[in-house]
């Protein structure tokens, strides 16, 4: 049983219960073959010490590398390239030669069946994919920290952490090994990889949660510069979104080690993010609790979703993970974009949101997809394949903006989509019903799945073929949506456009250089900016007889102008003065509200369309 928050005394705050589910593997004792150590002696410079033990290493090289890719992660990261000072010694302590032949590992030779690697690690992007070390914690994600040798993969594991300050305590998924205190373990080194790790001055508290017979201790471990009773606040709200996901699939997940725990690092040097493990989360803002007036539930509530749906209902190209290059899936558009539908609609059942706090949310989600160019240049499978390009990746040469609609917002929206056309058939379901299916399928028996099989499980849902068919042949494969109108209507809710009579150009985004105006958002395609040639980057001399000089004036004449209006646009594109015709259009952004903001009125049958779907309208609890 995994026993992981040490303090002071070393001695564990709490042990799983006897009743959870038996270790993943086994310790694998002091003889593991492979052993990491990691201490922190610079870390105001950011820097950690880790010795690497590869033990029972085969006659002739051993290679080792580091990772080029991260659990959760779509694109390519280089964390090789902050590890330097490489060193090898035998197990007689033996220095041995290291070569390297490319960026990414070292080969070692000469070896006696033991290699001990020593190495410098810089970190200081603290957040779901990268390592941070300075004087308040280490937070460390594991394939940026800790080189790994190649033909070890089903190895047990050991890692040993040398805690900076004596008041810091742990926090992980990986198993305590029990008797040594800072010591954990794991089967392999996919489960390894898995385990990001939180060193500090936690703040923690721990609940219990029954389900089916089963005990298990969900546990908030918290790196916050707050009070305690901010992190009493975050927990109730944790407590009251658990039961609304557990609703979902009808069960939890049989959490490894009977644990969960969300690591939560709201300091001012973290970098804002959410990353699903299997038995735990890491979710991080810069902002504390406090500040942030506890918005940090949002992403918890996603990153637990995804305990069931990725880490269990997995897509079949994420496993194995392949550490060495980026790991692509056209299933993201279920994956992660149901996951974002479902986040903060299961705060909103918990009644941890008021319906028009949810409504505002969901405005700005189905806006951005259905106004957004995105949809012209490929469907929500097309999306999913870039995500090697976008998510967190870096490159100098720049890409069309126009062309990508993130797989986040546009699986919400299939998901909203799908779950009103399932709650409005003649013999209602709703898109529980399909991620249940999902979950028994694919989840309960972990059998990875590819796009087929989720059509197949809309089709065992619903009982119809053509339906199942018609839906991913349009709006998976292909990029159509439904009239969102008539289908919010049965909630009584109205979706409208929030300001018809405002003047809409295709970009709004300037920046001023001295007394030139340059537009700084690249223009929608078929908007009227796109179609007079303005792009991002020219400066915008004037339009009509308004003149610019500073971002004054162009909001003066965005609130003057009127849809329709017929007149010209002067700028300066790379040097050259141009003059094109514009026609003004309507601002298209789209909201919805309640029909009783509208000054209408919902029927019985709309009120309880609603209240079945998104849970009795209740205060927010603040």
């Amino acid at each position: 049983m995994r026993k992981f928050l040490y303090g002071l005394s070393g001695l564990a705050l709490l042990a799983a219960s006897a009743s959870a589910e038996p270790a993943v593997g086994r310790d694998p004792g002091a003889n593991a073959p492979v052993q990491y150590e990691v201490s922190f002696e610079n870390a105001r410079h950011h820097e950690a010490q880790v010795i690497a033990t590869f033990r029972n290493v085969p006659k002739g090289p051993l290679k080792v590398r580091m990772s080029r890719s991260s659990p959760g992660r779509y694109a390519i990261h280089e964390f090789a390239k902050n590890v330097y000072q490489v060193s090898a010694v035998d197990g007689a302590g033996k220095p041995l030669k290291l070569e390297r032949g490319e960026p990414y590992g070292w080969t070692v030779v000469g070896h006696d069946g033991t290699v001990k690697v020593t190495y410098t690690l810089y970190a200081d992007r603290g957040d779901g994919t990268y390592s941070q070390v300075d004087p308040t914690h280490a937070h460390l994600n594991m394939p940026a920290t800790f080189l790994w040798a190649q033909g070890y993969d089903d190895k047990a594991i050991r890692v040993r952490f040398k805690r900076a300050d004596p008041s810091w305590k742990i926090a992980t998924q990986l198993p305590a090994v029990a008797g040594e205190a800072d010591t954990f373990w794991a089967p392999n080194l996919q489960y390894f990889m898995d385990s990001p790790t939180e060193i500090s001055a936690l703040t923690v508290r721990d609940w219990r949660v029954t389900d089916h017979g089963r005990a298990y201790t969900f546990r908030l471990a918290l790196h916050n510069p707050g009070t305690d009773e901010d992190a009493d606040k975050f927990v109730e709200k944790l407590k009251a979104i658990v039961p609304e996901h557990i609703k979902v699939f009808g069960e939890l997940p049989k959490f490894d080690h009977g644990e969960y725990t969300f690591i939560a690092d709201y300091m001012p040097q973290i970098t804002g993010d959410g990353m699903e493990h299997r038995n735990s989360t890491f979710i991080s803002q810069p902002r504390s609790l406090f500040r942030g007036n506890f918005s940090q539930l949002g992403t918890a509530s996603h990153e637990f979703f995804h305990a069931w749906n990725v880490e269990r209902i997995r897509p079949a190209e994420l496993e194995p993970f392949d550490f060495t290059r980026a790991n692509p899936t056209p299933s993201l558009w279920l994956a992660e974009g149901f996951t974002q539908y479902y986040g903060p609609l299961l705060i909103r059942r918990a009644g941890q949101s008021t319906v028009d706090e949810f409504l505002t949310g969901l405005s700005g989600t189905l806006n951005g997809v259905v106004n957004g160019p995105g949809r012209l240049y490929g469907s929500p499978q097309e999306m999913s394949l870039r995500a090697p390009f976008v998510d967190a990746a870096a490159a100098l040469d720049p890409t069309n903006p126009n062309i990508f609609t993130s797989y986040y917002p546009y699986g919400a929206v299939i998901g909203l989509a799908l779950d009103l056309q399932l709650r409005g058939r003649e013999k209602p379901l709703s898109l529980d019903d399909f991620m249940k299916q999902m979950w028994r399928t694919h989840g309960v028996t972990e059998k990875a799945y590819k796009p087929a099989d989720a059509r197949a499980a809309l089709a065992r849902t619903t009982g119809d073929q053509d339906f199942a068919d018609g839906f991913f042949k349009a709006s998976i494969e292909g990029s159509a949506l439904p009239d969102f109108g008539p289908l919010l209507d049965r909630a009584g809710l109205k979706l409208r456009t929030k300001s018809p009579k405002k003047a809409w150009l295709g970009a709004s985004r300037v920046k001023v250089s001295g007394t030139d105006l340059i537009l700084d958002a690249a223009p929608v395609p078929n908007s009227p900016l796109y179609a007079a040639g303005v792009e991002v980057g020219d400066r915008i001399v004037s339009i009509g007889r308004f003149e610019f000089a500073n971002e004054g004036d162009w909001t003066d004449a965005l609130e003057r102008l009127k849809p329709d209006d017929a007149t010209t646009v002067k700028f300066v594109q790379r040097g050259q003065a141009r003059e094109a015709p514009l026609k003004v259009a309507a601002d298209p952004t789209l909201e919805v509200v309640r029909y009783e903001k509208a000054d209408l009125k919902p029927s019985e049958a709309q009120l309880a369309f609603r209240k079945a779907w998104l849970g009795e309208d209740t205060p927010a609890a603040k």
